[in-house]
């Protein structure tokens, strides 16, 4: 759905108040931002605070909204995308960007949170860790969210700690009466932080321990015991480093019976692939979005 004008509120107001999920688009920008502060957050994430007039008129509705970070190309030249419309107009070949979920947008500071999981050789890691304050960064989007109605009887959310931005905005935005859970999967105890869940979402973090992220199946084991009572309706969203999080693909499939639109599942990353795009890999189940 394309959507000029403030018409997409509208729209964002019927999905939620209706009983089926929904992707919504808004108009989509590029935005000139910088660098307000920066702050770890637990001990696993970086937070990155942009700010600036560029931020002036930014749109974040969803609890999956997301971005992408523009950055130069290895010569220094910094190519953006021009506005086409309601869209943009990508140079090709495409710019080199990094894609984040929207932690908070507050209109009022004008100010947009980043949270980055720092890695080693990774080129927005490497820039966050950099970044101080006055640092110029270009912002596109967010092209759209995922509307998801509280019609639900149960919500479950599992991811890595790339999810984890995403799920604590879920779980901040759930009515205080929603009943569920949600399993994040971490190094350790240092990288667990306070969530704002409903009292009736079960919060379980699984640690990793020494092994590499991405690795093992202790997120999807954790997630496939849980006892989802029959006959409630169940809206899950699982997101995380795709060969991990595949084998729940198929359960929530063949064992919970959940189709299209009661379910969102996304491979954030891939080990040893920068700049992974799921939609390569599930083209059907995640329409490019700009």
């Amino acid at each position: 759905m394309i959507s000029t004008g403030h018409r997409h509120l509208d729209r964002i107001a019927e999905v939620r108040a209706g009983t089926r999920p929904e992707k919504v688009r808004y108009p989509i920008r590029v935005r000139e931002t910088r660098v307000v502060r920066t702050a770890m957050v637990g001990g696993g994430l970086l937070r990155v605070t942009l700010g600036g007039p560029g931020t002036e008129g930014f749109e974040a509705h969803s609890p999956i909204d997301h971005v992408r970070l523009l950055f130069p190309d290895p010569d220094g030249t910094l190519r953006l995308p021009v506005p086409d419309g309601d869209l943009l107009r990508w140079p090709r070949p495409s710019p080199t960007s990094r894609e984040y979920t929207v932690r908070r947008y507050d209109p009022v500071a004008g100010e947009i949170d980043i949270d980055v999981a720092p890695h080693e050789g990774g080129l927005a890691a490497d820039w966050a860790r950099d970044a101080v304050p006055g640092t110029v960064i270009h912002v596109a989007g967010p092209p759209g969210g995922l509307f998801v109605p509280f019609a639900y009887d149960r919500y479950l959310f599992a991811g890595d700690i790339t999810a984890l931005p995403a799920i604590a905005r879920w779980l901040e935005e759930l009515p205080r009466t929603a009943r569920g859970w949600a399993y994040v999967e971490v190094a350790d105890a240092s990288e667990e932080i306070a969530l704002s869940a409903p009292d009736g979402v079960e919060v379980t973090w699984l640690h990793r321990g020494g092994r590499p992220p991405g690795t093992g199946d202790a997120l999807a084991r954790a997630v496939m015991a849980t006892a989802v009572p029959e006959g409630e309706r169940l809206y899950a969203w699982i997101a995380g480093e795709a060969g991990q999080i595949r084998p729940l693909r198929r359960w929530v499939r063949d064992e919970l019976g959940l189709k299209r639109p009661d379910v969102e599942i996304s491979g954030y990353w891939k080990r040893g692939i920068a700049d992974f795009d799921d939609e390569d890999e599930h083209p059907h189940e995640h329409p490019h979005e700009h």
